[in-house]
Formats: structure tokens, C-alpha cells, sequence
């Protein structure tokens, strides 16, 4: 009964590739080279700042859930609807068959803590209101949680640009500074826009993409796990398992259309 699977998730890592690839190899076919890209003044500027704006706008416990977060981007749970289908279904089967305590012998071969923790409070003889509270309490709780982390993201991709600006502006200055030097003048532009490029880049390649991936897996995530609530009520109720197939089958399409 496995149902969690992680591995690295290609599309997010192609993803990254493709975006930070397409603005060098644009830089690279207009006569630059990486080397006008790597300014160690900008990028002290942009991302140490957008760094201290992040760490003064949210408490720790959310800038720890979203370095965990990263995950939700680079390793892919497989969120397979059909999978936990039928392990619910087999539940069911044998609930009705051996009755709800033979489900004790299956437990522990469930790896999805949620359907396992679901599966035990109905061996235990926990009322369907109760059950049902408690897991929607639970998908709540993770929701709001994960919500939480991919704020600190979207916001970091909302202070990057401005703070490239800042760069850009501290770049001009140095350069009207030293305009009696010409030696200098080069560098203060290459930082200033350089800056400005760090900070957009970041922002829009970056640091929003990855706040809205994870707002896109979790709405997967959470989908599973409401259809685990109402299999779990399912099998509580000791259901025909054709019913209950259809009613998760019916119910899974219809949370999947509200999403378009």
C-alpha cells in the first residue's frame, strides 16, 4: 500500500535551466559575455537586502517551514488519485469481510500517515463526526501552514526589484562620484544595471515561480487528502464498495473541474 513516492521533480529543475539559460545565452547572442553578469557588489546588494526584508517581515517558524518547503519544488510526491483509490477500496474490502478490526493488520503497511492516522481513529471506534472534524482540522492546519511559506517566497519576489533598484541608484552615485575618473565610471554602470537584473530576474525566474508551485502542489496535496477523509468515512460506514468507488471517482472529478 505505498503511496508516497518522492523523487526529483524534472519539470521545476527544467524549468530553472531554461529561464536562467535564456537570459545568458540573450546576453551571450547580444555580445556580452557571463562575466557582465557576475557583479559581486550587485549581488551583495540585491539578495543580502531581499534576504534582511524577508528576514524582518516574517518569524522564524515561517522562514523554517519554507526552507522546507523547497521541497514541495525539487522533490516531487507523487499525488496519484488512482493508487489511493484502490487502497481505500482494499480497505473497505476487507473491513466488510473480517470486520473493522482486521484493519489493524494493515496499518502499518500504509505509508501515508494521514490515511493511517484516519484508519486508526476508525479502529478505534471514533464517532464519523469526530473523524471528520479532526482530519479537516488537520488539512486546515497543513494548508495554512504550507500557504504561510509560500508567502515568504512571493514576498522576496516583491522586495528583489525594488532593492535592485536600490543597486542600480548606489551604482549611478559611484559613477557621478568618480566622473572625473573614466577608469571608474565602467564599473559603477556595469553594478547599477547589473542590480536591476538581479533583483527582476530573481523575482519573476525565481522567487515567484517557486511561491506559486507550491500553491499549485498543495492544492493537489489537499485534494488527496480530502479524498482519503471521505474514503475513510466510507469504509467507517462499512459502504458497498461499488458505491463508494463511484462516489470518490465523482468526487475527485468534480474538486478537479472547480480548479479550472
Amino acid at each position: 500500500m505505498q503511496i508516497i513516492i518522492e523523487k526529483m521533480d524534472l519539470i521545476a529543475l527544467l524549468g530553472l535551466i531554461i529561464g536562467i539559460g535564456a537570459v545568458v545565452a540573450g546576453n551571450i547572442a547580444e555580445g556580452g559575455t557571463t562575466a557582465h553578469l557576475v557583479q559581486l557588489a550587485a549581488a551583495i546588494i540585491v539578495f543580502g537586502g531581499t534576504l534582511g526584508a524577508v528576514l524582518l517581515s516574517f518569524p522564524m517558524r515561517d522562514l523554517t517551514v519554507a526552507l522546507r518547503s523547497l521541497k514541495f519544488i525539487f522533490l516531487n510526491r507523487q499525488v496519484n488519485f488512482d493508487e489511493t483509490l484502490e487502497t481505500i477500496i482494499d480497505l473497505l474490502i476487507i473491513a466488510r469481510k473480517r470486520g473493522i478490526l482486521a484493519l489493524q493488520e494493515e496499518v502499518n503497511r500504509i505509508s501515508d500517515p494521514f490515511l493511517r492516522r484516519g484508519i486508526n481513529y476508525v479502529i478505534d471506534g471514533i464517532s464519523p463526526a469526530i473523524i471528520r472534524d479532526t482530519l479537516i482540522q488537520e488539512i486546515n492546519a497543513y494548508e495554512d501552514i504550507i500557504k504561510r511559506a509560500a508567502k515568504v517566497y512571493d514576498a522576496a519576489g516583491g522586495y528583489a526589484p525594488t532593492i535592485g533598484i536600490i543597486g542600480a541608484i548606489l551604482g549611478l552615485i559611484h559613477v557621478l562620484k568618480n566622473v572625473a575618473e573614466p577608469s571608474k565610471i565602467g564599473i559603477g554602470i556595469a553594478t547599477a544595471f547589473v542590480a536591476t537584473i538581479y533583483g527582476v530576474g530573481s523575482a519573476n525566474l525565481l522567487f515567484i515561480p517557486v511561491a506559486k508551485r507550491i500553491i499549485n502542489k498543495l492544492e493537489d496535496e489537499v485534494l488527496l487528502m480530502e479524498l482519503m477523509v471521505e474514503g475513510i468515512l466510507g469504509i467507517e460506514a462499512g459502504v458497498n464498495p461499488y458505491f463508494l468507488r463511484a462516489k470518490l471517482e465523482s468526487f475527485i472529478q468534480e474538486r478537479q473541474l472547480e480548479r479550472l
